[in-house]
């Protein structure tokens, strides 16, 4: 098994159980009023599920796998800069760092192969 593919299976994995958990656990349902997007929370969630399956799915379609790896990208970094804002701590900030890199790792190899 790729390196690629063990990263790619496991941010697939990772997004979908955290768009799921954002839509049912209390903690989360917290997090985003703290974040300031409580409003948006079953639209974020729903892209992030989506974004793991589409992972998934891009195994086998590669324009796919571009496109999603590139979006989470995005959305990652984007998540970096919402933590930033609310003067997270750096703990909190990691695990949208690593995504973040993660799945540009997955996108600059979608590019290549």
């Amino acid at each position: 098994m790729s390196f690629t593919l063990i990263i790619l299976l496991f941010s697939a994995i990772s997004f979908l159980y955290y768009g799921l958990s954002s839509f049912y656990s209390d903690r989360m349902i917290l997090e985003y009023g703290r974040w300031g997007y409580s409003k948006f929370r079953k639209i974020i969630a729903s892209l992030q599920f989506l974004g793991g399956l589409g992972l998934l799915i891009g195994i086998y379609l590669s324009l796919l796998l571009t496109i999603v790896s590139a979006l989470l990208t995005l959305m990652m970094i984007i998540a970096i800069f919402v933590r930033l804002r609310i003067k997270d701590n750096i703990t909190n900030i990691l695990p949208a760092i690593l995504y973040a890199i993660l799945n540009f790792i997955i996108f600059y190899n979608s590019l290549i192969f």
